[in-house]
């Protein structure tokens, strides 16, 4: 077993298999209606049915070289992806849910999907522009227009998710020194950090309900987001108060790097891997 891909229960308090793979799947999604979870794996994009788990390939035209930066629109009829398929660098890709020919949407490269307004208006994702390698926190209209810039290289910025009711975007940025959760509003404003601990945080993630915030806690001193190290995905609330670790696991880069949770705001999917050898 490679991959585990798992959800966790808030009332239980612990986690159950849905499905474990010797592929390296990676970053589930929960689709609105509750049937299924989409996963990436293999450059590709796969539907598992949560009724009867399998890795169902979605076919997409053609476009292949997936990573693991995807999702699911508020009303579940649009499909997000980011693909290296052009060999310029990851850009963002719409489909109609459940497959067929993706539209290009990112203007430049690289590009990197991460976050859905609710009202299904707004993309949020993270690029790079103008040949610098500082990672920044961007929106797009779903319908089309030039592109937003949130954060203009105060730090590696990544992870921008939207808050259920839209006003704000939870994202983490190493402006201070090493990765941290931070929040601002929609249109960047008052950006301000909400806690500061020793761990390196990633990819914050607000649940439908809005009690909840979980993201991925890595060691002190981790450099980035890599893959196969003991990691936590730690609970918060809204405003960075009372802190928990929930699950610890061998994982991080993979394990939950876009919206994971359910749409009634009771559970989430990550993936947890096998210890390396």
């Amino acid at each position: 077993m490679r991959s585990s891909l798992e959800i966790w229960d808030m009332a239980r308090g612990e986690a159950r298999v849905v499905l474990q793979s010797d592929r390296l799947i990676e970053a589930p999604n929960w689709s609105p209606c509750g049937r299924f979870l989409v996963v990436n794996g293999e450059g590709g994009l796969f539907r598992v049915p949560l009724e009867a788990p399998a890795l169902l390939p979605v076919d997409l035209d053609g476009v292949g070289r997936l990573n693991n930066d995807h999702g699911i629109s508020p009303d579940g009829k649009t499909w997000v992806i980011s693909s290296h398929q052009r060999g310029v660098g990851s850009e963002i890709y719409l489909v109609a849910a459940g497959g067929g020919v993706p539209r290009r949407v990112s203007p430049e490269a690289p590009s990197w999907w991460h976050g859905w307004s609710p009202d299904g208006a707004t993309l949020a994702y993270v690029a790079a522009r103008g040949g610098s390698r500082v990672i920044d926190v961007y929106t797009l209209p779903v319908q089309g227009g030039a592109e937003t810039r949130l954060t203009f290289g105060e730090g590696h910025c990544d992870g921008p998710d939207y808050s259920p009711d839209g006003r704000r975007i939870y994202y983490n940025c190493d402006r201070d020194g090493h990765a941290q959760i931070w929040v601002m509003g929609a249109d960047g404003a008052d950006q301000r950090k909400l806690f500061a601990d020793d761990c390196v945080n990633w990819f914050p993630h607000p649940s439908p309900c809005g009690r909840h915030v979980i993201y991925l806690a890595y060691p002190p001193g981790t450099l980035g987001h890599p893959a196969d190290l003991p990691v936590a995905i730690c609970r918060m609330d809204p405003d960075g108060r009372n802190r928990q670790r929930l699950v610890a696991f061998n994982g991080g880069q993979g394990s939950m790097n876009v919206p994971n949770w359910a749409p009634d705001g009771q559970a989430f999917a990550f993936v947890r891997y096998a210890l390396p050898e």
